[in-house]
């Protein structure tokens, strides 16, 4: 039962993960949190179930075209409102993503109504046994998923030279234009970065998850801690603090009321922020 609830864990993990990683990448390149981010999630979803009805296309199927649609509304995001925020107070900037937040659930409430809805005939279904646990099929091929994604875009940020130059931008942003680097550019791509991450995570939740209006809330508010918790802007800390969210509120909430998972993530959210305010793998500002 251990192993069972311990894989479990592990599979919401890389999910996490991968729904905080255009967070802490959009962080990282312009210091911006996007509080829509769960929202994002929901729209990818509402996507995949829009193609599965329209099109009788299976939410892995469509994949690669919610991947695009959610990139290009990341790209609409920046050019419409982000970009001119930018030189704004941060109070300015947090009001706008959380103005974004609140549109977004309510198109999707008018256009989709409150109900909840699933996709019809998932491609993937059933359960498997791994290592002595059974687990949900939907589920194992999700958390796969959601780690290739992740490694592919780790080894874009750090093996190409586009990738360098997020980096650099996010390290130093006027360093970086004096090496021609147009920061602009850069901020656009992690914004579409974002919106494909969403749109990946979004696909593969849609082939075992009810979709609804505020499905991504929780999703988004996690994504957060994970980001906060791993250290603002960096991947492998979201990546570690993304599996430890996991494995705390599945198997705290198995072997303690399910009720309280939330309360153990926000309370080992809470130690850090006590004993480590930088995060996991954040530096300490003097």
């Amino acid at each position: 039962m251990f192993v069972q609830v311990f894989m479990g864990g592990v599979l919401l993990g890389f999910i996490y993960v991968l729904i905080s990683l255009g967070l802490t990448l959009i962080y990282g390149v312009m210091g911006i949190t996007n509080f829509a981010n769960g929202d994002f999630l929901s729209l990818a979803m509402y996507a995949a179930l829009v193609f599965n009805v329209q099109m009788n296309l299976d939410p892995l199927v469509s994949l690669p075209l919610v991947v695009l649609l959610l990139a290009a509304f990341g790209a609409l995001a920046y050019q419409l409102l982000i970009k001119h925020v930018l030189k704004a107070s941060n109070m300015a900037q947090i009001f706008v993503t959380f103005g974004m937040m609140i549109f977004l659930r309510g198109i999707m409430q008018f256009a989709f109504t409150a109900n909840y809805q699933m996709v019809e005939n998932p491609l993937v279904s059933g359960t498997l046994n791994l290592f002595g646990a059974s687990l949900s099929k939907p589920q194992v091929v999700a958390a796969a998923g959601a780690l290739i994604a992740t490694i592919i875009i780790y080894l874009f940020i750090s093996k190409t030279k586009t990738g360098w130059a997020l980096q650099a931008v996010s390290e130093n942003r006027d360093a970086a234009s004096l090496m021609g680097i147009h920061a602009q550019k850069m901020y656009m791509l992690a914004w579409i970065i974002g919106g494909a991450c969403v749109g990946v995570a979004g696909s593969l939740m849609a082939e075992y998850s009810y979709i609804y209006p505020e499905v991504g809330a929780p999703f988004g508010t996690i994504a957060i801690i994970v980001v906060a918790l791993g250290g603002f802007g960096s991947v492998p800390g979201a990546f570690i603090s993304g599996l430890l969210i996991g494995l705390v509120e599945v198997v705290g909430g198995f072997y303690f009321e399910p009720a309280y998972k939330y309360l153990l993530v926000f309370g080992l959210y809470f130690v850090f922020v006590v004993l480590r305010p930088q995060g996991i793998m954040g530096k300490r500002r003097a």
